[in-house]
């Protein structure tokens, strides 16, 4: 049976980096750090690759996890930071928020770049920014009744 999803997951070219991102600017906490060397048959069972190796840490925000992981093989092709939300693939992850404006300033203030700021949507508001490998990261605020 079904439970419900757990987490998402992203692979960039600087783990350090991207943790410090989503742990200073989201206060996101770790509750894993792992990894594995090449020439583990099982890791590259699972990941579909051929000598895999790759270090991963698991964030925490309010119950919800992402993961993300940095592979030294085999070596991965480059990701593009302006790709549209249109293609193929994760198109954004999701941050409930309570003021969104706010939110917008801080991280806006931070060096975080956005689409557009809040916009209205159903009472709320929403907007999209780009973490520092430009996976799109949506802020949303609920209305008095979301």
């Amino acid at each position: 049976m079904l439970q419900g999803f757990h987490h998402a997951a992203l692979s960039t070219p600087d783990l350090d980096r991207l943790v410090a991102f989503y742990r200073s600017l989201f206060g996101c906490k770790v509750v894993r750090e792992f990894g594995w060397p090449a020439g583990v048959p099982e890791a590259d069972a699972l990941t579909g690759l051929e000598g895999s190796a790759a270090r991963a840490v698991m964030l925490e925000l309010g119950g919800s996890h992402l993961e993300i992981f940095e592979f030294s093989s085999p070596e991965p092709r480059p990701g593009d930071p302006d790709r549209p939300a249109c293609d193929h693939g994760i198109s954004h992850i999701c941050v409930q928020v309570r003021d969104s404006h706010a939110e917008y300033q801080r991280l806006k203030t931070a060096g975080m770049r956005f689409h557009a700021p809040p916009l209205p949507q159903d009472g709320g508001y929403v907007t999209y920014g780009r973490d520092p490998d430009g996976n799109i990261i949506e802020l949303l605020e609920f209305g008095p009744t979301g």
